[in-house]
């Protein structure tokens, strides 16, 4: 599914025009601060969640790319690696640009050094916050209780309990959930989900200040080399597999 929101009617426009393709993760942040720029912006946004399945989210954002491409100056991607996710995605006509991060995390908190360091310090941290909570189901007893019940209507009482076992698994590779307040709303109850599903979970629980300014300078056009990756047409994003987090593959030669 996607969700189309225009900001930029069609014909010339006076200003710098950039299309903004991004996981509805991020809808808040990006509308908010595309509606303080002087620049116009056309943004698009995808499901919340195609990251689970790599393969599907870069089909699709391919194919969101492909709708706009040469329309606009330049494509902003809303998006990390992302799993993979975004590897092999490129344009035949336009800009591509890319923050350097390996998934959206990056952007709330404003830098990939930022989110390094808070993850080497406390490893094990799940990540909450409005965008998260308000597209998909986090962990804590609302999903357990949810995913319970439709497991019992779909295989039964004893299939469901098995199938909750592995469900619950990968809980086990965490033990602290951090809400980033982005500052644009009241989020006390964001934070109290938060910390209601950290207890119930048996994590600890803090909580960050966002930072929007990777955000912002995404919209602005100010795109340094160290914090975004900026693609020429016939350009393919690739793993970098280093600090970088991604790199450019050139366009082939001609044969």
């Amino acid at each position: 599914m996607q969700t189309f929101t225009r900001t930029v009617p069609r014909g010339r426009s006076p200003v710098p025009t950039f299309a903004v393709v991004a996981c509805h993760v991020l809808w808040r942040e990006l509308s908010h601060f595309a509606a303080r720029s002087k620049k116009a912006f056309q943004l698009v946004f995808l499901e919340q969640g195609l990251h689970d399945t790599p393969d599907i989210l870069r089909a699709e954002l391919q194919k969101a790319i492909d709708a706009i491409d040469g329309q606009y100056e330049a494509i902003l991607v809303g998006y990390g690696l992302c799993s993979n996710g975004i590897e092999g995605i490129s344009a035949k006509r336009s800009r591509l640009v890319v923050p350097r991060g390996h998934d959206c995390i990056t952007l709330f908190l404003g830098s990939k050094e930022r989110y390094r360091d808070y993850f080497d310090a406390h490893p094990g941290t799940y990540w909450y916050n409005a965008g998260w909570i308000e597209t998909g189901t986090q962990p804590g007893k609302e999903r357990y209780e949810a995913t319970l019940a439709h497991y019992i209507e779909k295989y039964g009482e004893d299939n469901a309990e098995y199938l909750m076992e592995m469900e619950q698994g990968w809980f086990k590779e965490y033990s602290n959930a951090a809400h980033i307040d982005g500052g644009l709303v009241d989020e006390t109850e964001y934070k109290r989900f938060t910390k209601e599903s950290a207890d119930w979970l048996g994590w600890s629980y803090d909580e960050l200040a966002g930072d929007p300014s990777l955000i912002v300078d995404f919209l602005e056009g100010r795109w340094d080399d160290d914090r975004f990756l900026v693609l020429e047409p016939g350009e393919t994003v690739r793993p970098s597999h280093d600090a970088g987090v991604i790199r450019k593959e050139p366009v082939p030669p001609e044969p």
